[in-house]
């Protein structure tokens, strides 16, 4: 990365322009976040294997010929990705904005589980909205009838759900424009989802972010199917009725468990400034090396590869 200049540190990775050209390079670190919250811990040798699975993945989209910015790797925790602009305005967005962050996160999900079964719990999603008959009540790990895809903010302090209208509107999407961005979600999530159910794994859930191109065509950008962005259970032991979970998920439940979750929720309920939120602890030292050894073993299944 010699005579490259950071020019944003997010989460998990830093972010470097390459002068003279239209190209970035991303650095992944040893950072984990959940809640969107930085733990104060590392966890080794994480970045490294978001980096590479999340090579592997751009390259199996590229194939089924959904366009990504990325470029190539360039060291086992960094690559080099196409520029795209960020602008934080949605106002200043327009239907013909191009090289641009479409500020959205959308996610995929395929079971029950996380945020989804809170809100079912809260009665803010309804059992026959996801597909379920009305009477029935979802449980975690049931299957959805159907995939349910919702988009989020990206640009805001704190992600917030939006309808697909809000989602069209903030981001300027024509009706077209966000048919093709669902569809890429579903394109690859289904290669995703067939070919690590042959590595012993379910794909349960996980986030995707787009962007524009020079020509405004739909780019897949920042990282996805990794353990971080996205939920996994062994399939083995789901087909004996246990959950056991292979990605991030294990960190949010510590959380859950030790009741920081319900804290942090009530002062958002609240709404407590992010300054004025109770800060995170940092992870037990015996989790930290359970962690890293979660990740680095859900790297080379989810991409047959060795570490």
């Amino acid at each position: 990365m010699t005579g490259n200049i950071l020019v944003q540190v997010g989460k998990v990775k830093e972010v470097y322009e390459v002068p003279g050209s239209d190209l970035l390079e991303f650095k992944f670190t040893d950072n984990i976040s959940v809640f969107d919250k930085i733990i104060p811990s590392k966890i080794p040798r994480k970045g490294e294997t978001l980096c590479r699975t999340s090579a592997h993945w751009f390259s199996r989209s590229n194939e089924l010929g959904v366009r990504t910015h990325f470029v190539q790797l360039t060291g086992p925790n960094s690559m080099l990705v196409k520029r795209v602009r960020i602008e934080r305005d949605p106002n200043k967005l327009t239907s013909d904005s191009r090289s641009i962050l479409i500020p959205l996160e959308i996610i995929a999900r395929y079971y029950v589980a996380g945020s989804l079964l809170d809100r079912l719990k809260a009665g803010k999603v309804r059992p026959e909205s996801i597909g379920f008959s009305r009477n029935y009540r979802p449980k975690y790990g049931d299957e959805l009838p159907e995939p349910l895809i919702e988009a989020t903010t990206k640009l805001e302090d704190v992600d917030r759900p939006l309808s697909d209208e809000e989602a069209r509107g903030l981001a300027k999407l024509s009706k077209d424009e966000w048919e093709d961005l669902i569809s890429a979600v579903l394109r690859v999530d289904d290669h995703m989802n067939r070919s690590v159910r042959d590595r012993g794994l379910i794909h349960v859930d996980g986030k995707k972010e787009f962007g524009f191109d020079p020509e405004r065509q739909l780019m897949l950008i920042d990282t996805f199917g990794t353990a971080d962005e996205d939920r996994f259970w062994d399939a083995e032991a789901y087909g004996r009725g246990e959950l056991v979970e292979l990605s991030k998920e294990l960190v949010r439940q510590h959380y859950r468990n030790i009741g920081y979750h319900d804290s942090l929720k009530a002062a958002r309920e609240k709404g407590a400034q992010k300054k004025d939120e109770p800060p995170i602890p940092a992870l037990p030292q015996e989790m930290i090396g359970q962690v890293s050894k979660l990740y680095m073993d859900m790297f080379e299944r989810l991409t047959g590869e060795r570490f």
